[in-house]
């Protein structure tokens, strides 16, 4: 498993694990971060993520990406 910070760009990726405690991890579950779910990296700057999942564009910073693991 890899931190989703990790993933190459326009490659599809399952999400194995979903990190966090409390709050973090129940935003990104509402946004669709849960396990089992296909995302992909559209493109990274500094380390934050523009990511598709679910037939939608999410910006994520570094933190957030790196609790989502592929």
């Amino acid at each position: 498993m890899l931190p989703l910070t990790f993933a190459e760009k326009n490659e599809i990726n399952v999400i194995k694990k979903v990190g966090g405690k409390g709050e973090t991890k129940k935003h990104l579950e509402d946004m669709g971060f849960v396990t089992g779910a296909l995302v992909s990296v559209i493109s990274e700057v500094n380390g934050s993520l523009i990511v598709n999942i679910k037939d939608s564009k999410v910006a994520l910073d570094k933190q957030l990406a790196s609790k989502i693991m592929i």
